[in-house]
């Protein structure tokens, strides 16, 4: 798959670390130039440098995608520093501070999720796509989850609420531009072992074996296995591709 991507503007949100980061890294080893979006300015930065010490071209923008100003100036800079944006991955998302029951979730850990997985995610396609007509062309993978296919017994009613609204947002876009020359994707990752993990093991060790167990192949995820088919996702390779939610779960939904 060498050069799949070979020239082209990629934007990721979330790119400070985990499956973020391990995109960002993906899309340059295929030729792409970056944009590295994130809250996280040290982690950007880092991600950034990772890229650029190996000859490619990235730069970071911090964002916070729930907020409508913030969005738009991410995609100016993106046009701005590299004169279009070809690809975009809408990672950015948090599971949320509190693992409870739905009626013992508070309120404002509720909308704070929300708002940042599934309008975070709404703000950025508008501003993606209304740079993508313009061009006439263009691919977004969102970052939904398996808990946006099937329901949870883990105490996270707002997060798969969100993750369930992101393949609906994938779909529906994906049909009313398929015709624009746009494709709009989604990967659905089982467990991936990245920070947002291993700060939830800290408190649960025993939650490991239990997450393990559940997935066929015997294992958690790499964030790197769920970077590639991102970059798949939005090459030529994938072209005929639009409205798709790719499961890389280790088999945990063919249960």
């Amino acid at each position: 798959m060498a050069g799949c991507v070979e020239g082209k503007v990629a934007l990721v949100t979330g790119g400070a670390s985990g499956i973020g980061r391990a995109t960002a890294l993906t899309f340059a080893r295929e030729g792409a130039k970056l944009v590295i979006a994130d809250m996280n300015a040290d982690g950007g930065q880092q991600t950034v440098h990772m890229i650029t010490e190996n000859g490619g071209e990235a730069i970071f923008v911090h964002v916070d995608v729930t907020s409508t100003s913030a969005v738009e100036a991410m995609i100016a800079k993106t046009v701005e520093t590299y004169g279009r944006l070809d690809c975009a991955h809408n990672n950015a998302g948090i599971a949320g501070r509190i693992r409870a029951p739905l009626h013992e979730c508070p309120e404002d850990v509720w909308d704070q999720v929300l708002a940042i997985n599934l309008k975070g995610v709404w703000l950025c396609m508008k501003y993606e796509i209304l740079q993508m007509l313009h061009q006439g062309s263009g691919a977004i993978v969102n970052t939904a989850s398996i808990m946006g296919l099937v329901g949870s017994w883990s105490g996270t009613s707002a997060y798969n609420a969100s993750k369930h609204g992101v393949v609906g947002l994938t779909k529906t876009a994906s049909l009313e531009y398929a015709r624009a020359g746009i494709r709009v994707n989604a990967v659905c990752p089982g467990y991936i072992w990245t920070p947002l993990i291993e700060q939830a093991l800290l408190s649960r060790p025993e939650m490991e074996e239990q997450i393990i167990v559940r997935h066929p192949v015997g294992r958690m995820g790499k964030p790197e296995e769920i970077a590639e088919a991102v970059v798949w996702l939005c090459s030529d390779a994938a072209s005929f591709v639009t409205g798709h939610t790719m499961t890389v779960d280790g088999g945990y939904v063919a249960q």
